[in-house]
């Protein structure tokens, strides 16, 4: 799986087309909780909107393990790429 997750980080650089909001928030928090795992430290403040959204999108994912977070990434980045090319 760790390979797979690896070609899928480097396969969602490639996408012609960026993604929207809602498939980047996914794809940061599955990355970051498939390899730093539940998230730390202090909800941004209100005026640190991407940091909030960014911080509000990896605490849902809180509890889910690594490879379970690593297998959502990449199903997501297949279809991004079927999407965004």
């Amino acid at each position: 799986m760790q390979k797979k997750f690896e070609a899928a980080a480097r396969d969602v650089q490639k996408l012609t087309k960026r993604p929207d909001d809602e498939d980047m928030l996914r794809l940061y928090a599955l990355y970051k909780q498939a390899t730093d795992g539940d998230v730390t430290g202090e909800r941004p403040g209100a005026f640190s909107f991407v940091d909030r959204a960014k911080f509000d999108a990896w605490a849902k994912l809180k509890g889910t393990g690594a490879e379970q977070a690593k297998q959502s990434y990449v199903k997501l980045v297949e279809r991004l790429k079927k999407t965004y090319g």
